[in-house]
């Protein structure tokens, strides 16, 4: 029993290295296919559309009511500690540091992640990957690095609109339920407003873009087992990058401080 406990062990270590490896290795050839991105400007903004324009509701409704949340667990924590007029600074920093970037990078993981394993995974399983190499079209220059570039592009622009629709929404909580003018919500978010946390929100969702990409390409690339591998290459592909979203922000954060 200890026999086959320590066989199964040592394959599913050697498996996690081996498919660690083939992720950097499909990483560094997107990189090597950067100088092409002008070249295939089209595949590239026809990706930016998919993946930022047509998330943008999605994202923006999310936004809405993540700003209302914040507002209402702020003013919950602030009670009997600190007066209200500290409400902008408590759910504005709040939001641009950690609930703007995690929450759409995930948004975009379940969206634009598990669509990208799904169409990929789809052309593996028919062929159409195989069909590619055959013509000498190089499917990481041609399917996998235009979709990078865009999520990575799009993504903290993304979380931008979300940071100001979310303030907004955490203002309008803020004034109709809770007293607190304007002037006094603004004012305290402007006083207290750091670049750098906002810096580190943006470079924390580019990050999180391409991570999310990255792994859509890489499991829609190794799908297998026709239409019911295509449906568990895109189950695990959310469930993997929004895990890693999670895993990557606490390091930064580490990092961070």
């Amino acid at each position: 029993m200890f026999k086959n406990f320590a066989g199964n062990l040592g394959k599913k270590i050697l498996d996690f290295f081996q498919e660690l490896g083939q992720f950097f290795n499909l990483l560094f050839g997107i990189i090597r296919y950067f100088p092409a991105i002008f070249r295939n400007r089209h595949l590239v903004l026809f990706q930016m559309e998919h993946i930022g324009v047509n998330s943008l509701p999605l994202v923006l409704i999310i936004a809405t009511f993540t700003g209302a949340v914040a507002a209402w667990q702020a003013a919950y924590q602030l009670s009997g500690v600190a007066p209200l007029s500290f409400l902008g600074t408590a759910t504005s920093r709040a939001i641009i540091t950690e609930l703007g970037p995690v929450l759409t990078a995930i948004v975009i993981a379940g969206r634009v992640g598990a669509s990208i394993a799904a169409e990929l995974g789809s052309m593996k399983v028919t062929e159409q990957i195989d069909a590619l190499e055959t013509m000498a079209i190089s499917p990481v220059r041609y399917l996998a690095m235009p979709r990078f570039v865009a999520s990575i592009v799009m993504m903290p622009v993304l979380v931008v609109f979300a940071d100001v629709i979310a303030v907004l929404g955490a203002y309008v909580i803020s004034n109709f339920f809770l007293g607190v003018s304007f002037a006094v919500f603004f004012q305290s978010v402007k006083r207290y407003f750091v670049f750098g946390d906002f810096l580190f929100g943006l470079i924390k969702t580019v990050i999180f873009g391409g991570v999310t990409a990255l792994l859509g390409c890489h499991i829609g690339f190794r799908t297998e087992g026709g239409a019911e591998g295509v449906g568990l290459s895109t189950i695990r592909s959310f469930v993997l990058s929004a895990a890693l979203i999670l895993i990557l922000d606490y390091v930064l954060w580490t990092l961070m401080f």
